[in-house]
């Protein structure tokens, strides 16, 4: 923003005094000052409201990533479980195989 320095508040102030009087000068400080005070806590809440979106906004990205990166792993989850279940029928095939070459080895 731009900057006011000591100089520029003193001459603000002297013709302030000159235009405004003595008599009234006060008044019209307080007034300001509470106008002042009340814009920038006007400022403040906007600040505060917009970081609040921003952060919504952040949050609302990480749940969507989130989502996206769950679902390979459900994806690798039911690949892996279909694999589980075709060894196991294989090894109970494999099994079956063997009982039955046994079973005849053993009858002849």
């Amino acid at each position: 923003m731009f900057d006011v320095g000591f100089w520029e508040l003193t001459i603000i102030a002297l013709v302030a005094l000159v235009v405004i009087g003595p008599e009234r000068l006060p008044k019209v400080a307080r007034t300001a000052g509470l106008w002042l005070g009340r814009g920038r806590r006007f400022v403040a809440n906007v600040k505060a409201d917009i970081d609040k979106e921003i952060k919504a906004e952040e949050l609302k990205e990480v749940i969507e990533q989130q989502a996206r990166l769950a679902n390979p792993v459900h994806e690798i989850l039911e690949e892996t479980r279909d694999d589980l279940n075709q060894i196991k029928h294989e090894t109970v095939e494999q099994v079956k195989e063997s009982q039955e070459a046994l079973d005849s080895q053993n009858n002849n």
